[in-house]
């Protein structure tokens, strides 16, 4: 935010696809408890002693609703809101308002898919691209920092597994090809739900210029 607040451009253009951080850009964020120091050492000897799955197991009972959106193969996520549960007694949902606050700009949403078919394949071939251009090497160069929340993510945590003796090559490519294409449906389930977005074929780039400079140029259509 402070970023858009400086900048001296009239148009800022975001990318991505995190869900919960582009909320937090259109919607603005919710006022979170700070977690208890002793709170927050208590669940990182949880997480330590009863493993992850467990403790979105605990999520689960605890706040269903969001253990349906969070990624729980993200451990700090589901930890902080495990924290959020237990201090305050309430669910991590209840502090998530969904109120949008006052924005400071207008807001173009613009969504982009394809078929089905057609997204799976450029996913598959994408992922052996990767792999082509040296991913292997890179993840073997971060592999002493593992731990770090920044390379659990798809691709590394697989290859991590395979530089681990876990799993041959072949099923480490298998097993990012299947979670990338598992991330990319449950991040258009949950957009397919924001009614703002107006959704494009990534190659009808005419239209989408046509559509942008439409709203720029008729901020209230």
């Amino acid at each position: 935010m402070k970023i858009i607040d400086d900048s001296k451009s009239k148009v800022a253009l975001l990318s991505g696809g995190s869900m919960m951080y582009i909320d937090a850009v259109c919607k603005g964020i919710d006022d979170i408890p700070t977690i208890l120091p002793s709170i927050r050492e208590k669940m990182k000897r949880r997480l330590e002693a009863e493993g992850l799955q467990e403790m979105c197991n605990l999520l689960k009972k605890l706040d269903p609703e969001h253990w349906e959106i969070v990624d729980r193969n993200n451990h700090r996520r589901v930890i902080h809101a495990l924290e959020v549960c237990l201090q305050t007694g309430k669910t991590y949902t209840s502090f998530r308002s969904d109120t949008i606050k006052d924005r400071p700009f207008n807001i173009i949403k613009i969504g982009l898919n394809r078929d089905r078919d057609e997204l799976y394949e450029r996913i598959n071939q994408r992922v052996v691209a990767m792999l082509d251009a040296g991913m292997v090497n890179e993840a073997l160069k971060v592999y002493p920092k593992r731990e770090l929340n920044a390379l659990n993510t798809v691709g590394y945590k697989e290859l991590f597994e395979y530089l681990d003796g876990l799993t041959t090559i072949d099923e480490a490519i298998f097993k990012i090809q299947s979670n990338t294409r598992r991330y990319a449906r449950k991040q258009l389930t949950w957009y397919k739900k924001d009614v703002d977005i107006k959704w494009f074929h990534p190659d009808n780039i005419e239209e989408i210029l046509k559509y942008t400079r439409t709203l720029l140029q008729n901020p209230s259509k």
